[in-house]
């Protein structure tokens, strides 16, 4: 069908070009970066061993910004869009749709509550797709009870939503997100009868949501309750989340044919799947209940097409699961695709995103470009995946697909049989002297094993592309508490570090099997972690330099000054630019700016040390999984935007030590200036002065938290004083 002439494709590429102005914006940084290093080698230190090394230091920190700088706006040098017709997919494969399982994955009921993983799920539920060939799984890693009788609240419950969402066409299908933003018409009629079964629906859904937090309140299932499915007696048997047998229920069978709503229509196939777990093998965190899912879906449904999730990341879009097929059976190059990734959009961020999680200019900005470049790389959530990607391990032209011969597919075996074989396929032993985790499925060993996988397949010769539709796909909840988002990014950074240093990453599998521009865009992110020291330099060194009297910029009066001034006011500008046009504010882009400093200079850190320890056997991966939830008081603070701190902890000594040690250089800067008769002091240490005055101006959150504040998410006592002693004590030797 490609050959034609008359071919239509179901998707479209569209390049960016950026504009002149841009690209000589381009050319002037790096004219002024050439500059600088010009100036640092023309300048050097003759006298003086520490001066000489701290000039060197300096150099090297540069070094490594302007090679950052480099990889990241050749990432955003050339930006492609796609566009989708599903109309085009319609007209010719609405009868031979493939089947899709969906994946849900949750670990723990209190950091990720029934309610809201149920709320997942039923927006999977409802996509714009034939029902009985959509299959939604639930993967409960915490072995709940507690979440499976939501699993089972929902599965009535969506005999009345699904039917609803349908009719009326609403977004999203959320039901919590929906009845947030439902507002009663007042003067239209037709929309006043849709009123009446809003309400209805509403009710029935804040019944099923007061049943399902009682229950989670009083911390078990009732007996009363426990007789209402024979699958609540698969917990007798439960030890703990870590030793236990494999569960699997078949909530709703989408074949039988007496599986219907409240309309007569048919339903989608929902499975509860908890897997096996022992204390003694090891059970690979999410990559485990992934891989698990994939042989569980195997026998149960099959779907040549496979989307997964996080359970707080629900449906916003009802057309998704369409736009992904448009790139998947597109005559032309449909089989050259292996996934399709959307972006991780947050709904909870504050107006001025307090914590710069919305990751906005990333997927705005960035991972356009990298789509150009390749590919982007497999997030963990939000994306579409053949399944013979995951279960095979080479990429051929063989796969090009008989979509029809896919879909004819049937499997005979009663619900209560399927469940008996999918148990086996879940347990703890399965995977032994298999492929699994290795050169099958998701992969074992690394913390950030989506990513580890994405790049697999990349080597394997599938292509992958970004879409970003101008309805979001899905929405997220993103950490509320400062410690939250930067235990976040530890784990982020030192996952990404850990695929750049593997014997299967890019220095050795992906060497020639990817493109260098490709490699050199993801290097975005597996350097993460390296940036840490290069930043700790510049917020430390010239402050202690400024008390020294050693001086590390050129003076205020020298020519040399102006391309400092310019490289970094103008980078700044630009990244300011950026993120307004990426829907943000001036006090979000400040915001984003001081989250960029406080990253930098914890989370990176504890990330490639974590890295280098547990590379040199010294520690052992471990997946942290992201609270969703936070106390009364503290999202309280968060709606307001106040920094929320509470805790000790060792980030928040480094973030507290750095902050008092900048307040000390500059209080002793500004000093000296104003004791100088002759302004020489002033021409000399301008612009180090001025620097640690920007990081006292970013810092002043920490500050309040230090000193003003007396509410419980101010810094905790212990920090403050572990704090001052060590800049007190850093002060005074730069001063001896």
């Amino acid at each position: 069908m490609g050959n034609r002439s008359d071919y239509l494709p179901l998707f479209e590429t569209k390049s960016s070009r950026r504009h002149f102005l841009l690209k000589l914006y381009v050319l002037s940084i790096f004219a002024a970066i050439c500059m600088i290093w010009v100036y640092r080698v023309s300048y050097l230190p003759v006298e003086g061993v520490l001066e000489r090394w701290t000039w060197i230091g300096m150099f090297f920190a540069e070094l490594w910004f302007s090679f950052y700088w480099f990889i990241t706006h050749l990432v955003r040098w050339n930006p492609i869009y796609r566009y989708t017709f599903r109309d085009r997919l319609s007209r010719r494969y609405e009868k031979d749709l493939p089947r899709v399982d969906i994946f849900v994955c949750t670990v723990d009921p209190e950091m990720e509550p029934p309610i809201m993983v149920i709320n997942t799920v039923l927006s999977m539920m409802a996509y714009d797709y034939p029902p009985e060939k959509l299959s939604v799984y639930l993967s409960d890693d915490g072995v709940s009870e507690l979440t499976f009788y939501g699993m089972l609240e929902a599965s009535r419950f969506s005999k009345y939503w699904l039917p609803f969402c349908k009719k009326f066409n609403i977004e999203p299908r959320s039901p919590e997100a929906y009845f947030q933003t439902a507002l009663e018409p007042l003067d239209d009629p037709v929309k006043a009868k849709e009123w009446l079964f809003i309400k209805e629906n509403h009710k029935l859904y804040g019944d099923m949501k007061n049943r399902i937090e009682v229950t989670s309140k009083l911390g078990q299932v009732s007996e009363e309750i426990r007789k209402e499915h024979k699958g609540f007696s698969e917990w007798d048997s439960v030890s703990s989340p870590r030793d236990h047998l494999t569960i699997v229920q078949i909530l709703i069978d989408g074949r039988d044919p007496q599986t219907m709503d409240n309309e007569g229509q048919h339903l989608p196939t929902l499975v509860y799947l908890s897997r096996e777990k022992r204390p003694q093998y090891p059970h690979n965190f999410k990559a485990g209940a992934m891989n698990a899912l994939i042989r569980v879906s195997s026998r149960i449904s099959k779907g040549p097409i496979i989307m997964n999730v996080d359970c707080d990341m629900y449906s916003n879009n009802s057309n998704s699961l369409r736009d992904a097929l448009c790139f998947f059976m597109d005559e032309e190059k449909g089989h050259e695709i292996g996934y399709i990734q959307y972006p991780q959009a947050m709904e909870n961020v504050t107006k001025n995103d307090l914590y710069g999680n919305s990751l906005n200019v990333i997927f705005e900005m960035e991972f356009p470009g990298i789509d150009a470049n390749g590919g982007p790389m497999y997030i963990g959530t939000g994306c579409f995946h053949r399944r013979v990607n995951l279960c095979e391990r080479k990429h051929s032209n063989e796969h090009i697909v008989d979509w029809k011969r896919v879909t004819e597919i049937k499997i005979e075996q009663s619900a209560r049989a399927l469940e008996e074989e999918c148990k086996v396929l879940a347990s703890c032993t399965y995977e032994e002297n298999t492929q699994w985790g290795k050169e099958v499925g998701l992969k074992y060993g690394y913390l950030l094993d989506d990513g580890m996988t994405g790049f697999s397949i990349r080597c394997r010769g599938w292509r992958s592309v970004y879409f970003n539709p101008e309805r979001k796909a899905f929405l997220g909840l993103a950490p509320t508490t400062l410690l939250q988002t930067l235990t976040q990014h530890t784990r982020w950074s030192e996952g990404e570090f850990q695929i750049l240093l593997s014997r299967h990453g890019p220095f050795f599998d992906g060497y020639k099997k990817i493109p260098l521009k490709l490699l050199l865009s993801y290097c975005i992110y597996f350097l993460w972690a390296a940036n840490c020291f290069a930043t700790l330099y510049y917020v430390i060194v010239p402050s202690l330099c400024l008390l020294r009297g050693i001086s590390l910029f050129p003076k205020a009066s020298s020519a040399w000054i102006q391309a400092f001034a310019y490289a970094i006011i103008a980078n700044r500008a630009y990244g300011l630019v950026e993120f307004l046009c990426c829907d943000g504010t001036f006090q979000g882009w400040w915001n984003d700016q001081r989250i960029w400093m406080f990253k930098r200079t914890t989370s990176y850190l504890f990330g490639f040390c974590d890295t280098i320890l547990k590379m040199l056997g010294f520690a052992n991966p471990a997946f942290v999984v992201t609270a969703k939830v936070a106390s009364e008081d503290a999202s309280e603070r968060y709606e307001q935007e106040i920094m929320e701190f509470g805790t000790p902890s060792p980030m928040f000594n480094i973030l507290a030590t750095l902050a008092l040690l900048n307040m000390f250089s500059f209080a002793g800067g500004i000093k000296t200036v104003i004791s100088d008769a002759e302004n020489k002091v002033l021409d000399l240490f301008a612009s180090q002065i001025i620097l640690s005055g920007l990081i006292v101006l970013i810092n002043l959150p920490v500050y309040q938290g230090l000193f003003f504040r007396k509410d419980s998410g101010r810094i905790p006592n212990s920090v403050t004083y572990k704090s001052l002693v060590v800049s007190v004590l850093a002060c005074s030797i730069a001063l001896y």
